[in-house]
């Protein structure tokens, strides 16, 4: 089995319930302390009773300038402001069309595609739907808004893939860089809050009512490790499957997570932490669990980040990932610490990404 090629870390982004940057996640999840749960948006009022994790307020238009907040609904808002923060970091150079993005998302705004249609169906003919917001209401519009802001001229790809959509924007980032299809990309997941989004999740009674829902966005700039000196961390091997209907979650996700050490050239002993599925499903974690437990053993301490940022569903592998880094960061954890993000899902995605602290 070949060894996989790292792909580096230079850059992070994060906006979550905790609140911008990875330290202060790593201060809620040191401390143990849960994050913002008050809505910050005009349909707060409208959520269902049922526990969230909502981003804190902030000033959008100091980051966006009124200009540029005008064409952008929410989620966009969230996903540029990120991709500013990790290109702050990153400082790429000016080389736009080998530069990209890669995202994951459940299905981009629904807040914006119901108020669209609803307009459609309240509005005098002939129906004055507002037309600045219906290019908000594809799947791939946060891609689109980051691309076109920063300047990002190369692959543009969004992918949904429910729980695993930020493993798959990992690994989508990996083959276009191996392949030659981009020298740069931002990779990750938004997730955004909003009264449909909640009233979904709550009547599908796929969450038990004391588990919060979450919204937030993480953004990796990420490069071939063979051109950066002093990465952020390194992200090895990353698989991703579909455990049929023959096959449990749990032995699904054992099988990725094996595969994935082993074309990380690392052994389960080498884990130091796994950052596990943030959702409160008794039986997603019990599948977790029972796959960690054949796959690394209990000794890898585990990251939780379901108190801090709730269940963010397709951005949560990228919220888990922000929450190993910054762990490390705040420990100061050695060179060379090997983590774990994995995902488990009730539409039988499963995945694993392993991590290589630098």
């Amino acid at each position: 089995m070949s060894i996989v090629s790292p792909v580096a870390v230079t850059g992070c982004g994060v906006l979550s319930p905790a609140g911008t940057g990875l330290a202060a996640l790593a201060d809620h999840l040191a401390g143990g302390r849960t994050g913002n749960s008050e809505p910050q948006t005009p349909d707060a009022p409208d959520f269902p009773p049922h526990p969230v994790r909502a981003l804190p307020e902030l000033d959008w238009d100091a980051h966006l300038g009124r200009k540029g907040r005008r064409v952008m609904d929410r989620s966009a808002a969230i996903g540029v402001v990120a991709a500013e923060l990790a290109l702050a970091e990153a400082n790429w150079p000016d080389e736009p069309t080998t530069s990209g993005v890669a995202l994951g998302t459940a299905a981009g705004s629904l807040r914006t595609q119901i108020a669209v249609t609803q307009d459609t169906l309240r509005q005098d003919l002939p129906y004055l739907v507002n037309p600045a917001q219906i290019p908000n209401t594809v799947m791939n519009s946060t891609a689109g808004h980051i691309a076109i802001r920063h300047q990002l001229k190369g692959v543009n790809a969004t992918l949904s893939g429910g729980a695993a959509s930020s493993l798959l924007a990992f690994r989508y980032a990996r083959m276009a860089i191996a392949l030659g299809r981009a020298d740069r990309l931002l990779a990750g997941g938004v997730e955004e809050l909003s009264a449909p989004y909640a009233w979904g999740w709550r009547q599908a009674e796929l969450l038990p009512a004391t588990a919060p829902m979450g919204e937030g966005c993480a953004l990796f700039a990420v490069t071939d490790a063979a051109t950066v000196e002093q990465p952020v961390a390194e992200l090895l091997a990353c698989e991703i499957g579909l455990a049929g209907p023959r096959q449990r979650l749990g032995d699904g996700l054992a099988a990725r997570i094996n595969r994935a050490l082993q074309r990380s050239g690392v052994t389960p002993e080498d884990v130091d932490a796994v950052a596990v599925t943030a959702s409160r499903n008794s039986d997603l974690a019990r599948a977790e669990q029972l796959a960690l437990a054949a796959g690394v053993g209990e000794q890898p301490r585990r990251i939780d980040t379901s108190a801090v940022v709730g269940d963010t569903y397709s951005a949560s592998g990228a919220l888990q990932l922000a929450a190993l880094l910054a762990t490390w960061k705040r420990e100061n954890a050695a060179a060379g610490a090997i983590g774990l993000v994995t995902t488990v899902g009730l539409d039988g995605n499963v995945g694993c990404l392993v991590v290589r602290n630098r």
